[in-house]
């Protein structure tokens, strides 16, 4: 019984000499590493991050009272709820899931920090990014074998028209890229959406943050005033319809007035007033066509939502990643324990 504790007693002293005992494995192991990984993570192009905080104006019938303000503090926002729009400001971040909507980053004009890059986004990511050394490799063994043709072609849809629906690979690659380099969020709480933007430029990298906070303000604005919009077109129309109607029994009133002004006849004296009610009602259709119309230029303005921009877009100082430093001393303590490992091997095969 004593031999069996004794066997399951780890020896520390032991383990140490024995690790001293090959302590110049460590002077091939560290170094190597150390070389390594420098030279690996030098090769991954840095990074910068910004972000832009923004709050849109919410329309909402009811406060939810006591109910709403309990299920606040647990993160749910029940005045959303009663809200009249289809699309609740909860669901602003799924937009980047929509391909028509993130193919339009691709006309953002973008212009680098130095100055030496100035084209549209797409350009930019197709084009003029850094990449790591071996995916060129990559990309050359790809010429060399035989392509597959593509059933799509690159954004083309029956008409001939740009469809951001049916892309190449290619395509539908530069939008991945995009979907992982901006992010919404919302804060459910305060309504407060964050659009954080990650680039390889800083100064293309706050372009982009600024154009996506102002493509986001565009598509809420045409979102909530659509149906205003329509009602103005509409009434416009109508105006506009009323507005010829009249100007035209006008001038059939007043030719035939002056053309029948010495005329006693009772036939001609009905006929211009006929004409004079009809001109009447026309003016009073085209009255009402134009009260109509300047309420729906009113429902427009009424339904356009204010914005409130709580932080913009800066200029990042420093990039944000990666972190070489933490890298290389991450994987000199893992190869240095990785040694330790290997010279005690036997031990822990005992051990276990």
């Amino acid at each position: 019984m004593e031999e069996k504790k004794n066997k399951d007693i780890i020896d520390l002293r032991e383990l140490w000499k024995k690790v001293k005992e090959r302590k110049r494995l460590f002077l091939i192991t560290l170094p190597v590493t150390f070389v390594l990984s420098c030279l690996y993570i030098i090769c991954f192009p840095r990074y910068y991050d910004t972000d832009v905080k923004l709050a849109p104006e919410m329309e909402n019938s009811m406060s939810g009272g006591t109910l709403g303000s309990l299920a606040a503090s647990f993160g749910f926002d029940l005045s959303n709820m009663e809200s009249s729009d289809a699309i609740s400001p909860m669901l602003y971040p799924d937009l980047m899931e929509d391909n028509g909507f993130v193919s339009k980053f691709f006309d953002f004009k973008v212009v680098s920090a130095d100055g030496t890059i100035n084209t549209n986004y797409h350009e930019y990511l197709q084009k003029l990014q850094k990449h790591p050394w071996w995916d060129s490799v990559i990309d050359w063994i790809k010429t060399l074998l035989p392509k597959k043709e593509e059933q799509l072609v690159t954004g083309a849809g029956g008409d001939g028209q740009y469809n951001p629906y049916i892309l190449s690979r290619r395509e539908n690659s530069l939008i991945k890229k995009i979907q992982d380099n901006v992010q919404f969020s919302m804060d459910k709480k305060t309504g407060v959406i964050t659009i954080n933007v990650r680039d390889q430029d800083k100064l293309i990298c706050k372009t982009v943050a600024d154009s996506v906070c102002s493509l986001l303000q565009q598509f809420i604005t045409d979102y909530r005033t659509n149906k205003a919009r329509n009602d103005l077109k509409y009434y416009t129309k109508l105006a506009s319809d009323a507005k010829h109607d009249y100007e035209r029994a006008r001038q059939l009133y007043g030719s035939y007035s002056d053309r029948n002004m010495d005329v006693v006849l009772e036939s001609y004296r009905a006929k211009q007033e006929d004409l004079e009610n009809d001109m009447q009602l026309k003016f009073n259709t085209y009255t009402a066509m134009q009260t109509q119309l300047q309420q729906a230029k009113a429902k427009v303005q009424e339904r356009t939502p204010a914005f409130t921009l709580l932080k913009g877009a800066s200029v990042p100082i420093r990039p944000t990643g990666p972190k070489r430093m933490i890298f290389v001393i991450g994987m000199v303590f893992l190869a240095f324990f990785a040694t330790i490992a290997w010279i005690l091997k036997d031990e822990l095969k005992k051990t276990i």
